[in-house]
């Protein structure tokens, strides 16, 4: 991971972020500690953290995205989600039903905390009189991920940004985007962010694409319909991006899908060109 963040450094790409899991059976490093380190790696771009809220007490987000926030020589962005996996649920002693409540009532109190407020709540957290030790320098930015309806609305109501994930198809985008936007609409909102997360291979070109590509996709990849992935060689990916850019997307979020750390490596290596041909069009 630390050589991953250094090469998105030297690609100049344009943000670094980690996930939020937990009780995946798997090792997995924790978002905080993680991209502490990382961001020793990075630079003054923005970067942040995914929170699955209703699996974390607000003040300890609060906390983390401060501390977080004091570290990083650039903006910090808060990203939040729902989370899903009964077991993960479960590990934590969270009821799932319980989600969007502890979701809506958490980012809330964060926002508060993170502003300064002293918080104090008998909702879905018995908070009382909570304030953190140091507060960010200027306002976190909060993207909200989700794809349903009522998330999408949720996005726009509370976020200030909208995050897709990974698992739209191509063909289910034009409709989400149309759904977000007249929900912004609706809530008065204009975000100036719409951000999507797509898993990636660039290759040298196309056919050394698929030779690292194509085993990892046959094998199942994180059980992702293969036309969400986006693998080819740089003009390729860049064509890709451009499509998402048409229907309205400001950031791509990139996760790579090869398991060799070299290919990794190289396929970062190259997304700096993409980035330029994309940035110029």
């Amino acid at each position: 991971m630390v050589e991953r963040a250094r090469a998105a450094r030297e690609a100049s790409l344009d943000s670094l972020f980690v996930g939020d899991r937990h009780i995946s059976g798997e090792s997995y490093f924790q978002n905080s500690p993680m991209l502490g380190r990382l961001l020793a790696e990075w630079g003054d771009a923005p970067a942040g953290a995914l929170y699955l809220l209703p699996l974390w007490h607000p003040v300890v987000v609060a906390e983390q995205v401060a501390t977080l926030a004091a570290i990083a020589r650039g903006r910090f962005i808060l990203q939040c989600a729902l989370g899903d996996g009964t077991e993960q649920f479960a590990g934590v002693g969270v009821d799932t039903r319980r989600r969007v409540p502890r979701f809506e009532e958490g980012l809330g109190i964060v926002r508060r905390l993170l502003a300064g407020e002293t918080v104090s709540s008998d909702g879905e957290w018995s908070i009382e009189r909570a304030r953190i030790g140091m507060t960010p320098d200027e306002p976190i930015a909060v993207w909200v991920g989700g794809a349903v309806p009522a998330a999408l609305d949720r996005a726009a109501r509370l976020g200030d940004a909208w995050v897709a994930g990974p698992y739209a198809p191509p063909n289910a985008l034009t409709g989400q985007v149309a759904v977000y936007r007249e929900a912004c609409g609706r809530h008065g909102r204009r975000p100036a962010v719409m951000a999507i997360r797509r898993d990636i291979h660039v290759g040298r070109d196309d056919a050394d694409a698929r030779r690292v590509a194509d085993p990892v996709i046959a094998a199942g990849y994180r059980g992702l319909d293969p036309d969400v992935l986006i693998v080819g060689g740089p003009e390729r990916v860049a064509e890709e991006f451009r499509r998402l850019s048409a229907l309205g997307f400001t950031d791509v979020i990139i996760r790579h899908l090869a398991d060799d750390q070299n290919e990794v490596l190289a396929s970062f290596e190259r997304l700096a060109a993409v980035r330029r041909e994309v940035v110029e069009d």
